[in-house]
């Protein structure tokens, strides 16, 4: 017996194409379905996958200088939320009191504005590969200590960060 979503596969089946897995998370119910494992493939073997999508507008905010992308990126973001907290770059550059603007910077800056956001990174703190990148050797140093410090800070401030392994 099952749900009528996925049904367990039959003894001498390894496992399930995760495209078809994919297909079947991915339904909904006004869909009217999507064949099971036993019907036949279409023409060129492979098993569609159900997408859902939709467009946000979301209004361009050029950046000003090379460093500042991420503060580009916020305040767009903040803009399409409807959030009028500032009136630009100059402003979040202001908060975060430093031209050497990190991810874990922007983190800070999202929950400011009460933005609900996932933070996944690879490394805890600052990278110190990065001092072969010269855009970072030159405050390297100072940064490791500030950017560490927002990392060990960051859960008591409310923000969750999850470490995402590479594989």
């Amino acid at each position: 017996p099952t749900d009528g979503l996925l049904a367990p596969p039959a003894v001498d089946d390894v496992m399930w194409p995760l495209c078809f897995i994919s297909d079947r998370l991915f339904k909904v119910p006004e869909d009217g379905g999507g064949d099971g494992p036993g019907a036949p493939l279409p023409p060129d073997g492979r098993i569609p996958l159900a997408r859902r999508s939709y467009f946000i507008d979301v209004p361009h905010v050029q950046q000003a200088f090379t460093w500042d992308c991420g503060l580009a990126c916020v305040l767009m973001v903040l803009r399409t939320l409807g959030l009028d907290c500032c009136h630009g770059i100059a402003e979040l550059e202001k908060l975060c009191r430093t031209t050497s603007v990190w991810t874990v910077d922007l983190a800070y800056l999202l929950h400011k504005f009460s933005v609900n956001f996932s933070f996944f990174t690879v490394t805890i703190g600052a990278n110190p590969q990065y001092s072969a990148e010269t855009f970072y050797r030159e405050q390297l140093q100072e940064d490791i200590d500030r950017v560490d410090e927002l990392f060990g800070k960051a859960l008591d401030a409310g923000i969750s960060i999850q470490i995402h392994q590479c594989v």
